[in-house]
């Protein structure tokens, strides 16, 4: 039994993993020790267990990458792979009736994780990609996700800290408690240049099986070009798409 303040085994292996993001998919053994807080005798011998059994990738350069072995584990899970399918359908009808971006994410805790992503040429230039985390309360699918949480975890984004990216987001919590409200009154979400200042996104919630509200999608235009209400019709036809082909059935409750 590890003794308190001790990291076990699985601890240090995940921080391994977990010493790799976004911004840092490629990472010397050294990068790894550091950002993983190990001595780098014991980074080294994690890593090659790791890369021995394909979760890490080492190329030529000597750099680490996440190797294909836990693709294929993370398309097992039934928020991944299984809710793309089902979305990509309804996405790509989406795409074809705006040539915008269109987004599908699910809640991860207090964040909004990417599952898929379809950008135009054209489109308004946006932050979020596959696998990306933002912030519940400032983008149109965290508040589609949010609304439809219980009234607890709400509180607790509320009263938390709401971190503001631009001067139009939202970091009020009376003002997030009144669009939260909208959001379940209208059945979508509008989230005007709060993370980037050209850019407003209309999302709206997909219920699974049993009714409960499992991801959301949304449709991103630059906020010069937005006409709102066409946009919104669209959107959740999309949602309501993927939730019948999810399993959901009208009536289903609570989310019916």
């Amino acid at each position: 039994m590890a003794k308190p303040g001790e990291r076990t085994a699985a601890n240090r292996l995940l921080a391994v993993l977990d010493a790799f993001d976004l911004r840092s998919p490629s990472l010397s053994l050294t990068d790894i020790s550091r950002r993983a807080d190990l001595p780098l005798a014991t980074a080294h011998r994690l890593v090659g267990t790791l890369t021995g059994w394909g979760a890490l990738e080492r190329d030529e350069s000597g750099s680490y990458h996440i190797g294909l072995r836990l693709w294929e584990l993370a398309a097992l899970a039934p928020r991944g792979l299984g809710l793309r399918q089902a979305a990509m359908p309804f996405l790509e009808d989406l795409y074809e009736a705006t040539h915008e971006n269109v987004h599908l994410a699910v809640r991860d805790g207090l964040e909004v994780v990417y599952t898929e992503r379809i950008s135009g040429r054209s489109a308004v230039g946006v932050r979020s990609q596959v696998g990306a985390r933002w912030p519940l309360h400032a983008t149109g699918v965290g508040l589609a996700l949010l609304a439809h949480c219980d009234a607890g975890f709400q509180e607790r984004v509320c009263g938390g800290t709401l971190t503001s990216f631009t001067p139009h987001t939202v970091t009020a919590p009376a003002r997030l408690r009144r669009m939260l409200a909208e959001v379940r009154r209208t059945g979508c979400a509008v989230s005007d240049r709060q993370i980037t200042d050209d850019a407003l996104s209309v999302a709206a919630p997909v219920q699974g099986p049993r009714g409960d509200v499992v991801a959301a999608v949304s449709v991103v235009v630059h906020v010069k070009d937005a006409h709102t209400p066409a946009l919104i019709p669209a959107v959740r036809l999309a949602a309501r798409g993927i939730s019948r082909a999810l399993g959901w059935q009208p009536g289903s409750a609570p989310g019916a």
